[in-house]
């Protein structure tokens, strides 16, 4: 049986969830193993969410980027 989910805390944990994640990549949804990598990756999202925050693009800026790669 697989070790009993817990929050993410820490790097360590955070890296433990990866590690489980891609173990369990690929299994299908419906399935515990896809009930279990679907849990994962919503709690690997918030840790990341919480833990390195991204702030949305400066609208000019995103402009210009974008036409500056159709150029």
């Amino acid at each position: 049986m697989a070790a009993e989910l817990k929050p993410i805390h820490s790097k360590a944990d955070y890296k433990n969830a990866l590690a489980e994640v891609e173990r369990l990549w690929g299994a299908k949804s419906g399935t515990p193993k896809g009930d279990r990598l679907n849990v994962l990756a919503t709690m690997i999202d918030a840790y990341e969410a919480r833990r390195y925050p991204m702030d949305p693009p400066d609208p000019i800026a995103a402009i210009q980027f974008r036409k500056e790669q159709n150029a």
